[in-house]
């Protein structure tokens, strides 16, 4: 787990150093993450950071056990009028290792693909650690959607990554980095150019693909 916080602490001072220089607003990007913008998600991101076991389960009893209104709550009390008073509040809490009580390798798929929901519309781009990613795929694929992951986007399907030792499911094959892998079988929209091959269409159908 040491392991693990260490990717976290690197990812998060990486994408606080990034949006140290994007002017407040261009804060209003809309994300890859679905009817949030950028703000949104460096709130839900300071959120998270700040989570415990035991305020989790308080605050998930209170927004009724519905997972979207608990992170509804989060943003709305983290994002703050100014963009830079949102970032001070992440950078504050991005040393922690407390978090839900949930999977290890939640935390590098938190980290991976919210930073990418920030990232691509920004026109920023990280090289990230490959064995985490794909620690963090290996997760969302056998992950229900209902719980973040990616496992019926999936099924049905041979996942093959250019970059890593992965080669998982069978049925028509889709392949590409890790990332692009691991974003769209988080919901997210890849580039038309980052995967190949005959389940494509079958995996991105809800996030979709980026033209041009």
């Amino acid at each position: 787990m040491n392991e693990i916080w260490a990717v976290v602490h690197a990812e998060r001072e990486a994408l606080i150093r990034d949006l140290e220089t994007v002017p407040p607003e261009r804060w209003a990007t809309p994300s890859l993450c679905p009817g949030w913008d950028v703000h949104d998600v460096v709130a839900h991101l300071a959120d998270d950071a700040k989570t415990t076991r035991l305020s989790f389960l308080l605050r998930l009893a209170a927004a009724r056990f519905d997972f979207d209104r608990y992170n509804s709550a989060g943003v709305a009390r983290e994002r703050a009028g100014e963009p830079q008073r949102t970032l001070a509040s992440f950078r504050a809490a991005s040393r922690r290792t407390t978090g839900a009580p949930a999977p290890k390798a939640t935390r590098l798929v938190e980290a991976f693909v919210h930073g990418e929901d920030i990232r691509r519309p920004l026109g920023l781009s990280r090289d990230y650690p490959v064995a985490h990613v794909t620690a963090a795929l290996r997760y969302q694929l056998g992950a229900g959607v209902a719980l973040g992951g990616g496992k019926e986007r999936a099924h049905g399907l041979r996942l093959m990554a250019t970059d890593a030792a992965i080669d998982v499911g069978e049925g028509p094959e889709v392949r590409g980095t890790t990332l692009a892998l691991l974003l769209a079988a988080s919901g997210r929209p890849v580039n038309s150019d980052e995967l190949t091959g005959p389940g494509v269409p079958a995996l991105t159908r809800d996030g979709g693909l980026h033209h041009g």
